[in-house]
């Protein structure tokens, strides 16, 4: 089993663009970056699954899809509204459910792995379950929010 990473980065795409969002990633020294959404769909061009994973591909950048360790969609209703509690609430009751847990345990192992950056859309990690995740499962990474 890989050793615990050291340090996690997050980062959202919410008002960059995808010159901005790839060039945090490469200055962070980035190397994977594993998707926490649980719809990977986007209105922001280039940031959908697919489309998103060949943009990172061209810089070098591995991509993976964790979609357990997304938001409900009650949660993210609740994020939009800025309604934290709620969001915590949700949020902690999907991290309960065993293929949240499973999947958690895979992020640690691929975060160990190489340096990763959680990727989901809201700019502010406060107000972004990136944070919630961590927080319940990161152990005793470091974490460093990329802003673009």
């Amino acid at each position: 089993m890989a050793d615990a990473p050291r340090t996690i980065y997050t980062i959202g795409y919410e008002a960059t663009t995808m010159a901005d969002f790839l060039a945090a990633l490469q200055r962070a020294g980035v190397e994977r970056v594993i998707d926490v959404r649980a719809l990977p769909l986007s209105r922001r061009p280039g940031f959908s699954k697919s489309s998103l994973a060949a943009h990172l591909a061209e810089v070098g950048i591995d991509y993976r899809h964790l979609k357990a360790l997304g938001t409900p969609k009650r949660g993210r209703d609740a994020a939009k509204k800025g309604d934290v509690a709620t969001l915590r609430e949700v949020y902690a009751d999907q991290l309960a459910l065993p293929e949240a847990q499973a999947q958690a345990a895979i992020l640690l192992a691929l975060a160990a792995e190489k340096p990763s950056a959680l990727l989901c859309y809201e700019r502010d990690p406060c107000h972004c379950h990136r944070t919630l995740l961590l927080q319940a499962e990161g152990g005793a990474a470091k974490v460093v929010d990329l802003i673009p």
